[in-house]
This record gives structure tokens, C-alpha cells and sequence, in this order.
């Protein structure tokens, strides 16, 4: 999805109650329509990352975001993949195959990348020095793993 006409189109369909925003379980609906199966979690941590007015939703602006992060995530699959539409756990960490198959399918690589994405957020905004390293107290810490889950 790369033409912002058709994003335009998609977003407007998932905006069934024409808000002007998609909620988490709009996208979760519409991802699923497509063959990606992510949980509620992964989808509210998608909106998060791209939620620059912090109000939960994801306005059209915001979902553009998500989408070219989403078609870089996609083209590196595809890369990874060989044709054969899943990575094994050679390519990919093990702990991020949902359904313990031993293959990745695009929706674990996305939910791989997002974990990676928010983490790296995470981290750059205590590494304000640009350092490469973080001390973090105990709050700063659960702070990072209550938003670093997916």
C-alpha cells in the first residue's frame, strides 16, 4: 500500500465509524481480513509507536507512518523468506515464533520488528548523551518493561 489514495480508501473502510481514527481492535480486524494475525498487544503497541498526539488512536497521518514502517518490515522479509512465505528459526530469534511451529510467518517478523522499533525508542529517549549506554533506576526499569512487552 504505497499510493496514498489507496491508504486513504483502506483507512476510511477500517474507520467504520467514520472517527477520523482507527482504534486498536479496528486495526486488529482489518490486519486479519489481510491473513496477519497479530495480538491485541502487538496492534496497541503498532498505534503507540505512531501515535504522535497520544490519544490511543491512530489518525490517517499516523497510519501512513505505520505503513511505510510496515512495507520496510515487509521488503525485509521478503528478503529473508526465499520464496518460501515463512523464516525458520535459523533466521529469525526462536522466541518470536507465536505458534511454536518453528516457522516465521510476516506477521511474527513484524511483531519481531515493532518489539525491536519500540525497545530502540525506549532506549534513545534515556540515552540522551548518545552514548550507546543507559543507567536506569528501578522505576526508569519497570517503566521499560511494562512498555518494551509485546
Amino acid at each position: 500500500m504505497e499510493n496514498t489514495e489507496t491508504l486513504r480508501e483502506w483507512f476510511e473502510r477500517v474507520d467504520s465509524e467514520k472517527t477520523s481514527s482507527i482504534t486498536a481492535l479496528q486495526l486488529k480486524s482489518a490486519f486479519a481480513v489481510g491473513n496477519l494475525e497479530f495480538s491485541l498487544s502487538v496492534v496497541q503497541q503498532m498505534i503507540r509507536m505512531y501515535d504522535f498526539d497520544r490519544n490511543g488512536t491512530m489518525s490517517f497521518e499516523e497510519f501512513v507512518a505505520l505503513n511505510k514502517f510496515l512495507m520496510k518490515v515487509q521488503n525485509a522479509f521478503s528478503a529473508l523468506e526465499r520464496g518460501r512465505g515463512y523464516l525458520s528459526p535459523e533466521d529469525v530469534y526462536e522466541s518470536f515464533d507465536q505458534n511454536k511451529k518453528g516457522r516465521f510467518r510476516l506477521d511474527d517478523f513484524i511483531s519481531l520488528c515493532i518489539f525491536v522499533q519500540s525497545t530502540r525508542n525506549i532506549f534513545n529517549s534515556f540515552d540522551t548523551a548518545k552514548q550507546g549506554r543507559v543507567s536506569l533506576d528501578f522505576n526508569q526499569f519497570v517503566y521499560c518493561t511494562a512498555n518494551c512487552r509485546i
